[in-house]
């Protein structure tokens, strides 16, 4: 994923802060910028602690219906150094397996009424085991890269039955016997997530790069960054009736329903691939309405319950200074940020009820500088609308 070294004040912030304390309506911790002070993330975020410990890296927790359950994708599996797909009880911490454990696997989300579990996985591939080896090797070599994610064309969505009929196998993992599969086009299909009557998936795929002869210059986009083709889709919970939202240049993906079901919020990024902002639209595609205009990379968009907010990621502060920011569901405030701690802060997902926020996050590792793992803080709803409130109107 590609990220833009942004300035670093943000205007915004400190025009809202002060409107806000000038004005009385804000905590006193919210001090201004030019008085020596700065936004607190508490006023946002109390009683944070870290969910997940165990892997390299964990992230995208996405809550069950009802609260209880986590979702997430993790590196842990022995000799697997890719992610797969867990399911973390909230009451009990028990942690039981979903994905096969071979091949990579990404994105998954709970379905409203089912209590199955959607995600995507190569694990189909029989070169999997081969391209964990090569993993493996170039790790143990003591070489380093700059993580990036694989838009791998063997990606496809999946769908594992909820516990209440599924065959519990080794150390009460998913018999991947049980899985079904949604797709089986080629070309990355994933990013998916269920609307809230649990009747139709949104997702995001570049397969129109594989479906036609391409030109050379296109050969050599999707060799260089094949994300650039992924456009948002729409399907029916069983993986019919598929059909195309969006037909812009550039990544179109992160579609998540809002409370509601009357909108999609997305992420499109620009032809470069440099920067991204918010949108959102009706799920036939239509009115489609850009939410941000943040000259940054901005991304992870999720709807908070009541449907007053969006929040997101954002690098506007810096190029590896990822923090979390809300924005009003029209679109017609500037953004309002929420963390405040140095590294990456991103993926956030409100609790079902509102009142909890779950996070990726590298504050606890390597001085925020390392991989990431899950993080769990009460919401202040209240004080995200004052907020709102007082955030300075997003010139269009």
């Amino acid at each position: 994923m590609y990220e833009k070294l942004s300035p670093l004040v943000s205007i915004y912030l400190l025009t809202a802060v002060v409107a806000a304390f000038t004005a009385g309506t804000l905590p006193s911790g919210i001090v201004p910028q030019e008085l020596g002070g700065g936004h607190d993330e508490s006023i946002l975020l109390t009683r944070t602690r870290q969910l997940t410990f165990a892997g390299l890296r964990a992230g995208e927790g996405y809550f069950s219906p009802d609260g209880t359950h986590l979702t997430l994708q993790s590196e842990r599996e022995p000799g697997n150094p890719f992610y797969q797909i867990y399911d973390l009880d909230l009451t009990m911490g028990d942690v039981r397996r979903i994905s096969p454990g071979i091949g990579k696997t990404t994105c998954s989300f709970f379905q409203p009424g089912t209590g199955a579990i959607i995600f995507s996985s190569t694990h189909h591939d029989p070169r999997s085991e081969e391209f964990q080896r090569e993993e493996l090797e170039f790790r143990a070599s003591g070489q380093e890269r700059r993580y990036a994610w694989d838009y791998d064309r063997e990606m496809d969505i999946y769908i594992a039955p909820g516990p209440a009929v599924t065959s519990a196998g080794p150390n009460g993992t998913v018999d991947p016997k049980e899985l079904v599969r949604l797709t089986e086009v080629v070309g990355y299909d994933a990013e998916a997530s269920v609307s809230p009557d649990g009747e139709w998936i949104v997702f995001s795929s570049n397969r129109q790069a594989y479906d036609h002869e391409l030109s050379e210059e296109e050969l050599t986009l999707l060799e260089f960054d094949p994300a650039y083709f992924a456009e948002i889709y729409i399907m029916r919970a069983d993986g019919s009736d598929q059909s195309r939202l969006t037909d812009v240049p550039g990544y179109d993906g992160g579609p998540f329903f809002f409370s509601d079901g009357s909108r999609i919020v997305w992420r499109r990024f620009t032809e470069n691939g440099l920067m991204a902002d918010l949108w959102s639209m009706k799920p036939d595609g239509t009115e489609q309405l850009q939410l941000t205009d943040f000259s940054s990379m901005s991304w992870a968009p999720y709807p908070h319950p009541s449907g007053e907010y969006i929040f997101f990621s954002s690098n506007k502060l810096g190029f590896t200074n990822f923090e979390i920011y809300i924005v009003d569901t029209q679109g017609m405030k500037e953004p309002v940020r929420v963390t405040t701690t140095d590294g990456f802060d991103g993926l956030p997902v409100p609790s079902p009820d509102g009142t909890q926020l779950a996070f990726t996050s590298s504050r606890n590792s390597d001085g925020g500088q390392g991989s990431g793992q899950i993080f769990l803080s009460d919401w202040n709803h209240n004080n995200a609308l004052e907020l709102l409130a007082a955030a300075p109107s997003r010139e269009r």
